[in-house]
């Protein structure tokens, strides 16, 4: 064998064959693609694992409260609060979809409770609107109890959750009564220039107030769900009579400070600032509906200004600032946001109050928690609940992908206010008088019946 054939050989491996780095690669060309898949599959399974948040545990809420007779006479009557609370097995560990989830659907299979609409002149000439509701069925107490319910930003009765919510309700005893946020409704006209704020209470007060007229032995169970909660919190700790014949208030999912809450909404985390674009755009359909009833009494100067700042806002603060802060007349967004927040009227609350916010609320920062939290630890009137899973007014439940119709946060609220009115009915003598519980409860003089 030559010299030219040896080295042939050793380039090509074989006369006629291909050179030997080509077979070598060819060769290991099955097993890098087996390869490349594997890891391909395991990259997907990491993203849907982080994602979704499938290793997260599930687990009661954390509750913080005062070590009192009532809040644990509460706990143990509302056993729901101490127990796991379980989302759907591969989407409800994640707050991003549990918030889009409600966000979209608000409910699955949502019941069509029947109500008769009522209509409330202000004194401004805007009209209130609400939607009541009768029980379907005697209360466990047998009194006359009235749940009095404020809905999130821009919603009204007709929304998913909330007709959910008034059907458990309805059953469990209860009649409701759901405002309808000033120009929220989109068959209703406004009658003034002015649509709902983030705090004003004026509608709220109207309904409360028609309905402590129109059942005067009814007592009232006060309900806000996000937006919702500020208001009503704001609402009762304005003036203390506005608590009379209140035996509870529950808010949901509420930020307490708009003014702590308004640089979160800037930031990137958790996506908060595409949640804010998006309120953004839902609260520019809602003014733009109303065009002429708020636009059309000013300056065509000054309406052309305020709709070309509207129609080039990209978030909430724009609006409330270019907008929302004229109806009331205040003079910038840091005062409209201190004068319209919860924060600073709370702690005025003296009726029982449960608080409740999820962990992975992807619209209410941590940050804002400490209020709730540290209200709790301040006062014993007070419950806060944190759960760990749950969004943005979402706390589905289900079994593994299907959620169920009724929600954790529906049966909390319904279970919470049931063991509030059984207390009414057993409660001391002393507690009836007006006593504050270390008081009532100072040695063994006063005792359970």
């Amino acid at each position: 064998m030559d010299l030219d054939t040896v080295t042939y050989l050793a380039v090509y491996g074989t006369v006629t064959g291909l050179p030997v780095f080509i077979q070598n690669i060819l060769n290991c060309m099955p097993a890098m693609f087996d390869g490349m898949k594997l890891a391909a599959v395991a990259t997907v399974l990491y993203v849907i694992v982080r994602c979704l948040n499938l290793k997260s545990p599930t687990a009661p809420p954390d509750l913080t409260y005062q070590d009192t007779t009532l809040n644990h006479f509460l706990l143990k009557s509302c056993p729901i609060l101490t127990k796991e609370y379980i989302p759907p097995l591969l989407w409800g560990k994640s707050g991003h979809l549990q918030t889009a989830l409600y966000g979209k659907l608000g409910r699955v299979s949502s019941p069509h409770p029947f109500g008769l609409r009522k209509y409330l002149p202000m004194q401004d000439g805007a009209t209130a609107t609400f939607d009541l509701f009768e029980p379907l069925a005697d209360h466990q107490s047998g009194e006359d109890v009235t749940m009095v319910i404020c809905p999130g930003i821009g919603n009204h009765s007709e929304k998913h959750y909330i007709r959910t919510f008034v059907d458990h309700s309805q059953k469990q005893g209860y009649r409701c009564a759901v405002l309808n946020h000033l120009g929220a409704l989109p068959n209703i006209e406004l009658t003034s220039p002015r649509m709902f704020t983030y705090g004003c209470t004026w509608e709220f007060a109207a309904m409360v107030g028609f309905i402590k007229k129109t059942y005067p032995q009814s007592k009232l169970i006060v309900v806000g769900f996000s937006l919702g909660g500020n208001i009503v919190c704001k609402f009762l700790g304005e003036n203390r009579t506005n608590q009379e014949r209140v035996l509870c208030c529950v808010s949901v999912c509420q930020g307490y400070s708009a003014l702590r809450a308004q640089e979160t909404f800037l930031q990137w985390d958790q996506c908060r600032r595409f949640y804010n674009f998006l309120m953004a755009d839902n609260m520019k359909k809602i003014i733009l509906s109303h065009r002429g009833a708020l636009f059309g009494g000013g300056s065509t100067k000054m309406v052309d200004a305020d709709l070309s700042r509207l129609y080039t806002a990209t978030s909430l603060m724009q609006i409330d600032d270019n907008i929302m802060r004229k109806f009331h007349g205040h003079n910038s967004l840091k005062e409209y946001y201190e004068k319209e927040s919860c924060v600073h009227y709370i702690h005025n609350i003296n009726v029982p109050l449960l608080l409740v916010n999820s962990g992975d609320d992807p619209l209410v920062h941590n940050s804002l928690l400490t209020i709730p939290r540290t209200l709790a630890e301040k006062k014993e009137n007070v419950i806060f609940a944190l759960t760990l899973h749950g969004g943005h007014l979402g706390f589905f439940e289900g079994a593994v992908l299907f959620p169920q119709p009724l929600t954790w946060m529906d049966k909390v609220i319904v279970g919470y206010a049931n063991a509030i009115c059984q207390w009414e009915k057993q409660k001391p003598p002393c507690q009836s008088q007006g006593f504050m519980e270390s008081e009532c409860y100072a040695g063994t003089m006063c005792l359970l019946i």
